[in-house]
């Protein structure tokens, strides 16, 4: 048993030597340093947007002991993300894992670089969902939740599994009391639309809404209580050009049943930024389809 122990022991310490080659500590805020992803060999570093409190004077402690200048590309703070593009070359980029193929009870570890060194602490993931809001139309790609500590400076590292992989960036700002991670498919939507556009694309269908009662017959024909009633269009709007009038009833979005406004947020997520898209509206008593293209914001 010692010598199972031995190994194991020996194994993830190797992990963690391994994995400390691609992370870094972001001297970005005024008081502890953050911990910072390394996304590209040219100097792309993904991290915490809280961690990043300032614009100007921001630092990147590399691996390698060296500190070097950074600026931020661009933040989202709906998932707790921020870019930065730090003034080094040949880094070593994380290697990334799909958390889908992470289990509940898996062991992980939980890495950061608040000071010079790396630290680690060790979990399980202790719960695995499917996609779900943030709010304000940011969508989390998978509800990840580990027990590990989360130590100050800890946030904007890794999560790790076994195998060495990424699973995604740990956060200590988007639940308290629970120990949450971005997952990496959610982190690569975000760092890509940042690095090409300087933000992350919100869907929008320029139109006033507010929540509503549907009638008792139009409840059983959509099977659902709730839609959205549009109060206002704009005429030049995505809405406004597919035909959609003040009095109509928003009910569905691309198949995405609308009953609250959370709801139309989550369906004008970012891959739909351009696409047609089947709008189902109640007016006058009767369901109609129309089609609406998503405009971006």
């Amino acid at each position: 048993m010692a010598s199972v122990l031995s190994a194991l022991s020996n194994e993830m310490g190797n992990l963690v030597e391994n994995s400390s080659n691609s992370i870094v500590r972001v001297e970005a805020r005024h008081r502890m340093p953050a911990s910072g992803i390394i996304y590209s060999a040219d100097g792309v570093i993904v991290t915490s947007n809280h961690g990043v409190e300032i614009e100007e004077g921001i630092r990147i402690g590399l691996p390698n002991g060296e500190t070097v200048n950074a600026k931020l590309i661009g933040r989202d703070p709906g998932t707790d993300l921020a870019i930065l593009r730090a003034e080094a070359s040949g880094l070593t980029p994380a290697e990334w894992v799909d958390a889908g193929d992470l289990h509940v009870g898996n062991l992980i570890l939980a890495l950061g670089r608040p000071g010079r060194t790396v630290q680690a602490t060790l979990g399980v993931v202790s719960a695995l969902g499917s996609a779900w809001s943030a709010g304000g139309g940011s969508e989390i790609d998978r509800y990840l939740q580990t027990d590990v500590v989360m130590y100050p400076g800890f946030s904007g590292g890794p999560l790790v599994e076994a195998g060495g992989k990424f699973a995604g960036l740990n956060t200590s700002a988007m639940n308290r009391g629970a120990s949450l991670t971005i997952p990496s498919a959610t982190i690569k939507r975000v760092v890509e639309q940042i690095l090409a556009h300087g933000s992350v694309q919100r869907g929008y269908l320029g139109v006033g809404i507010q929540p509503v009662r549907l009638p008792d017959a139009v409840q059983q024909s959509v099977g659902q209580e709730t839609g959205l009633i549009v109060m206002s269009v704009e005429a030049d709007g995505p809405a406004g050009k597919a035909g959609i009038a003040q009095g109509d009833v928003l009910v569905t979005l691309a198949g995405d049943p609308i009953r609250h406004l959370d709801d139309l947020q989550a369906a004008l997520r970012s891959d739909r930024v351009g696409k047609s898209v089947v709008a189902r509206i109640v007016r006058a008593g009767s369901v109609q389809n129309v089609d609406v293209v998503v405009a971006g914001k």
